[in-house]
């Protein structure tokens, strides 16, 4: 079964955590089904500097924030030399099928198919979850620089780290480091979604080997 693996835009602030992530995505493709989504990083970051500073629709935001996650994705294949880039839902399945990473571009897809609604609300988590969705994706994981969903700022002490939570308990009661439209898709699709830290690629294989580890699952009610 595939799974979907969203590069968040954060590890690029460290080089190094990021090629080791990639290096070691490369290995595991060997063994499973995984096709990269990337986030929007520091191109996303410019595009929310310009929506406030040149007051753009929130249509033509949406639409540069989606040609971010494209950038990010051009240099995440800079970093896997071997993986593939792809706008194709069809040719990214294929490979996955073949133990070749791809790297999905989501423009073409998104403009094509509109599916989300034009606001900040929905950022690359929500647009990772639609792609895994039209995928049929076993998972989709969202590699973060946190650990997982906390009950607060991470850096606080007595912020606790949720092992599992629902959903619908996201709906509910925001909380960070996760978009604010990502669990009604998790519902409406009925995807199981794994937040983990991406500076370490140990954690995403147990959740591809179905292993107990340091992330929180997301269960989709």
């Amino acid at each position: 079964m595939v799974t979907v693996i969203k590069i968040g835009g954060s590890l690029a602030e460290e080089r190094k955590s990021l090629v080791h992530l990639c290096k070691e995505l490369i290995i595991f493709s060997k063994n499973y089904e995984i096709i990269i989504v990337p986030g929007g990083g520091k191109f996303a970051d410019t595009v929310r500097y310009l929506y406030n500073k040149f007051n753009l629709s929130n249509e033509i935001a949406h639409e540069m924030a989606i040609l971010a996650m494209d950038q990010y994705g051009l240099l995440l294949k800079n970093i896997m030399k071997e993986a593939i880039l792809t706008y194709s839902l069809k040719d990214a399945l294929k490979a996955s099928k073949r133990r070749i990473l791809s790297i999905i571009l989501p423009s073409k897809i998104m403009f094509s198919l509109d599916p989300l609604e034009h606001s900040w609300r929905v950022t690359s988590d929500s647009i990772s979850a639609f792609i895994a969705s039209s995928l049929k994706a076993e998972n989709l994981i969202l590699a973060k620089d946190v650990d997982g969903i906390f009950t607060a700022d991470p850096k606080r002490n007595d912020a606790k780290m949720f092992k599992r939570i629902s959903a619908s308990k996201l709906l509910k009661e925001r909380f960070g480091c996760i978009d604010e439209f990502l669990p009604r898709i998790l519902i409406e699709k009925q995807l199981v979604c794994y937040v983990v830290n991406g500076k370490h690629p140990n954690r995403l294989k147990s959740i591809l080997e179905d292993k107990r580890d340091i992330y929180t699952k997301i269960n989709p009610y």
